[in-house]
């Protein structure tokens, strides 16, 4: 069954399916370019546009920005290295793109006064066409790929490079003011008078910066390889057991803590042991000293990582308005069903027999149990043994946007209790620290009630019956066609049995007549 259509013609509040439309298959296979002050770096993406998987992603260190405040050029050894990188790129391009490469320069380039000879120079070589962005135009781009993963979000953007720093206002996913400046790593590395004469210069810049911006009291988002590594510091520090970097959070007193810790512990040890390039972690210091500046002056009331920035930002200019509307995580797995799972479209009639038992739940959980009925089957190849925990593993690693680390556990605690009962005796006990009991609860029942629907397919329109979920007398009230009445076997009454056990329940069968 084609995933875009539907004969009753009800999608619910999720909307049609749009990743098969002409305007969303045209961003298949776009590639992107982004030349920093700090890495070179081919993203060619693919998949579900609205939360495109990464086809193909290499970043190469060049440093171009490197010495730039004293010499006012490029970095020599950089420039090569940077030539070298966008040749192989473009080559690569060439054999998997189904366009031309799409590629921007930021601080480095636009401030070297060898900058447009530069581009001249990758022009003739390889016949790429650089743009060189301002630094507003920087700002809005990375702000714009922060709301393609948070559609609708709002709050400050911090994008920090090699050489400058970029801060964008998003409202409502509009994005409002932005400003740049030169509290780029590499740039501060040059300051004069040491630490005493960066410490002023990076406060005098924050004041000038807030006085631009204003009050910002919201969600601080951050964007940039320095953060990424500080991130990931965090994360070591406080042993927190999901090393995805998207999404997490960090707050005021989480920052000040890693900084003591960053300065406390030998900076090539903690390297190694937080997976951090020898490059990236010599402006660690550098940069931590900036976040704090940051959220001293405007205090926001949550920190969260960006994986997506301006090459996100880039791919979301080009999309048209009613696919930057939809939820990136429900596009994202009807996708992956569209593509992988044994009967497409039956995640919908899935999530129709299942809601009944969420029906008090807010939206924002009903958005995840839609995702799980989704997602339910598509990893049907893996060997049954492990088949419930590479579900886990999937959900909570896999590129998917717009979730937060704990619905990443609840959705994958709910596909693993798709083919497991018990969750004990698995190897991401420890990640189920970070849900609260009720919440573990609701995702074996979703699970579970996942695992005895499936037994009740034979196509994606066929009447699977219905469930009625009455939680102050615990009474579990299932009625299924006539129909259905074969499928309702012995293994099927014993996952029923399952379900009525994770609510405490009692069971209520009857079967409708023709």
């Amino acid at each position: 069954m084609d995933g875009n259509t539907d004969p009753a013609g009800d999608w619910g509040p999720f909307g049609r399916p749009l990743f098969n439309d002409a305007s969303a298959r045209a961003l298949s296979r776009v590639g992107v370019v982004d030349v920093g002050s700090n890495s070179v770096r081919l993203v060619v993406f693919d998949g579900a546009a609205r939360s495109p998987a990464y086809f193909y992603n290499e970043k190469i260190m060049c440093a171009l920005g490197a010495g730039l405040s004293e010499t006012g050029h490029l970095n020599p050894e950089g420039r090569a290295r940077a030539l070298s990188a966008i040749r192989r790129f473009q080559e690569i391009a060439r054999q998997i793109c189904h366009g031309d490469l799409t590629a921007v320069a930021t601080a480095a380039v636009r401030e070297a006064s060898d900058g447009p000879d530069f581009c001249e120079e990758v022009l003739r070589e390889t016949g790429l066409n650089i743009h060189v962005i301002d630094g507003q135009e920087e700002a809005r781009l990375s702000a714009q790929g922060v709301l393609l993963g948070w559609p609708g979000s709002y709050g400050l953007v911090c994008d920090i490079g090699g050489s400058s720093m970029e801060l964008a206002e998003i409202n409502d996913g509009k994005v409002g003011r932005r400003v740049t400046s030169a509290l780029g790593p590499l740039k501060l590395r040059d300051i004069k008078g040491g630490k005493k004469g960066r410490r002023a210069y990076i406060n005098d810049t924050l004041d000038q910066l807030k006085e631009t911006m204003g009050s910002q009291r919201n969600r601080l988002f951050l964007v940039g390889g320095s953060w990424r590594a500080i991130a990931r510091i965090d994360m070591e520090r406080r042993g927190y057991p999901l090393r995805v970097l998207h999404e997490y959070r960090m707050s005021a007193s989480a920052i000040s803590a890693t900084a003591k810790y960053i300065k406390q512990h030998d900076l090539e040890e903690l390297r190694q042991r937080c997976g951090v390039s020898a490059s990236r972690m010599a402006l660690v210091p550098l940069a931590i000293d900036v976040l704090k500046g940051v959220v001293r002056r405007f205090k926001p009331y949550d920190i969260a990582v960006s994986s997506y920035g301006i090459r996100e930002g880039m791919l979301y200019e080009q999309m048209p308005d009613a696919l930057r509307q939809r939820d990136p995580l429900i596009e994202s797995c009807r996708f992956a069903e569209a593509k992988d799972a044994r009967l497409p479209g039956f995640g919908k009639s899935l999530y129709k027999f299942v809601l009944p038992l969420f029906a008090n739940q807010p939206e924002e959980q009903k958005r995840l149990v839609k995702a799980a009925c989704l997602l339910h089957d598509v990893s049907w190849r893996a060997h049954p043994d492990y088949r419930a925990e590479v579900c886990f593993d999937n959900a909570t690693r896999a590129n998917l946007g717009g979730m937060r680390h704990s619905e990443r556990i609840f959705l994958g605690l709910a596909l693993m209790h798709r083919y497991r009962n018990k969750r004990e005796g698995t190897r991401f006990e420890n990640l189920f620290e970070l849900l609260d009991e009720k919440t573990l609860t609701r995702a074996e029942v979703l699970g579970k009630a996942m695992r005895f629907g499936a037994m009740l397919w034979m196509d994606s329109s066929a009447d699977m019956g219905t469930m009625k979920w009455r939680p102050k007398k615990r009474h579990l009230e299932l009625t299924l066609p006539a129909s259905a009445e074969p499928l309702f076997g012995e293994v099927a009454k014993a996952r029923l049995q399952s379900l009525a056990d994770a609510l405490e329940a009692e069971t209520f069968v009857k079967i409708r007549k023709a």
